[in-house]
């Protein structure tokens, strides 16, 4: 996932948090006080699901399970750890439900466009060029067996990526961890993502900010309470860059190929887990102000549309279920 991580934990010794990043193991201090033991235990199981999960479902990592699938060239189904499979099933299902909006097989098309590995395009790239990459594009290209934990792709070049849920899904694997050890009160934080579990160390809800979609600078635009939840936020209102006079956004429509070119500059979404709340945000994100705020009303998602409105004046548009969300947890300011 290559980001940093916050962990913070009410336990009955006050606050525990861990700050690290997910590549780097710190090992506990020899014989600490007693809040340090909690901190570097915490710490350390931490790390070994955010290793576990990176060794399973990373795209830069050459020996994880979903880059050798990514090599293989074969349509036969591939042995797949049922965890990854998990996550795959769920991207597909808000693929199916958004008309393909969010697709984890867009990686060609991020590529083209100069936002993967390859690093930034010397032009735009042609028509013929991006019909040849949509045709290794889409849901229908992959299929999932749970019962025989298998993943195969029915055209040999199809890729996969799964950073635009597997963030998500890190979160509610950490939050998974941490109840299970006993803590009901705690707060989890990759890359943004976050998923809140109980109260905080007043016994009120968490309180998390959505950051303003701004590209230079780092203000707030909404704090909302949190508990027994997890929030996630998608925009392009820093991954972008100029090419001929024209943006170019690093949100690219896999239904297109191209990037998106509407007034959304984010949107956050609610979620019972964090890794729909990923993906689903990704999705609206790709949709746009319109259609993501109509696919959100109809399956009912809670989502905080921030728009650019042509002016550089930024308008926020929630659906009810956003509301109702914040209303059952606190009012959010």
């Amino acid at each position: 996932m290559g980001t940093t991580f916050t962990v913070t934990v009410v336990s009955g010794r006050g606050l525990v948090e861990v700050r690290a990043r997910p590549e780097a193991h710190v090992p506990p201090a020899a014989a600490p006080p007693e809040p340090r033991r909690d901190q570097a235990a915490v710490e350390a199981e931490v790390q070994g699901v955010l290793e576990r999960i990176e060794g399973r479902m990373s795209h830069y990592r050459p020996e994880s399970e979903l880059s050798r699938f990514n090599r293989a060239d074969t349509t036969e189904p591939q042995p797949m750890s049922r965890e990854t499979l998990g996550v795959v099933a769920d991207a597909l299902s808000v693929s199916w439900a958004s008309g393909g909006g969010f697709d984890v097989t867009v990686g060609p098309l991020v590529d083209a466009w100069g936002f993967g590995s390859p690093g930034r395009a010397p032009e735009a790239p042609d028509q013929a060029s991006l019909a040849a990459l949509r045709a290794r594009v889409g849901a229908d290209l992959l299929e999932v067996d749970l019962v025989a934990s298998t993943l195969r792709k029915r055209r040999v070049n199809v890729t996969v990526d799964l950073s635009a849920i597997a963030k998500g899904y890190a979160v509610d694997a950490v939050a998974t961890l941490l109840a299970e050890r006993g803590f009901g009160d705690y707060l989890v934080e990759i890359g943004g993502e976050l998923r809140a579990g109980g109260t905080n160390e007043l016994g009120e809800p968490w309180r998390v900010a959505i950051e303003r979609p701004a590209p230079d600078l780092a203000t707030v635009q909404r704090i909302v309470p949190l508990t027994d939840a997890a929030l996630a936020t998608s925009g392009d209102y820093r991954n972008f860059y100029d090419l001929d006079g024209a943006r170019v956004s690093h949100t690219i429509d896999p239904r297109t190929g191209r990037p998106v070119t509407h007034g959304l500059r984010a949107v956050s979404v609610i979620a019972e887990r964090c890794s729909l709340a990923d993906a689903r945000s990704t999705a609206l994100n790709v949709l746009g102000p319109e259609e993501g705020y109509a696919l959100a009303v109809a399956q009912d998602w809670a989502a905080l549309f921030v728009t650019d409105d042509g002016t550089g004046r930024l308008v926020e548009r929630e659906t009810a279920a956003f509301t109702v969300a914040l209303r059952a947890r606190g009012s959010g300011d």
